[in-house]
């Protein structure tokens, strides 16, 4: 078991507790201190209908209170390290099969551990995701990956769907159009 997986074991139900989900654990060792980042969100059921909700700052906050001090009596991490709660945003990371199933039909950028089909990221829709691999459409082919060769995975949110894409190509948010002569 890696230490991302022992920590969100240890603290998934202190999260849940106060309302939210863990949804997953990134530990990122450091020689100066790690980064120890936990994405959190409400549950699936109250993220729907009409009373829905997000995750706010107050359940950030409240997380942090409370997982720290539990890291504190618990010390899984030797060394310094930096705290982060976060909600998942709209490029959420995956972590779980459930998490691959939910977001099924939607693109996701993924690092995997070990190449496979001589690369080592991918870009591509989910198809479907059950037991132990992931089936993502890349470049108009189907292709498998075990779930414990995955590193990283992301969604990419449609920008221009949510009406967030930029209204002329090339240029930044602010419009500047570059160094005039």
């Amino acid at each position: 078991m890696d230490k991302a997986t022992e920590i969100s074991a240890l603290l998934a139900p202190t999260v849940a507790s106060l309302g939210v989900e863990l949804l997953g654990v990134e530990y990122l060792p450091a020689p100066g201190g790690a980064v120890l980042r936990l994405y959190i969100d409400v549950p699936e059921a109250e993220a729907a209908g009409e009373d829905a909700r997000a995750v706010g700052i107050e359940d950030c906050e409240a997380v942090s209170r409370e997982v720290s001090a539990q890291l504190d009596v618990e010390d899984p991490i030797s060394g310094n390290y930096t705290l982060e709660v976060s909600s998942p945003g709209l490029d959420r990371p995956l972590f779980t099969p459930a998490q691959f199933s939910r977001f099924q039909g939607q693109a996701a950028k993924v690092v995997l551990k070990l190449p496979q089909d001589g690369r080592r990221r991918l870009q591509g829709v989910i198809v479907e995701a059950g037991g132990d691999e992931v089936v993502f459409e890349v470049d108009g082919n189907c292709l498998g990956v075990a779930l414990d060769n995955i590193e990283k995975a992301r969604l990419v949110p449609d920008w221009a769907a949510l009406g967030l894409a930029p209204s002329r190509p090339g240029k930044d948010a602010a419009g500047r159009q570059g160094r005039k002569k």
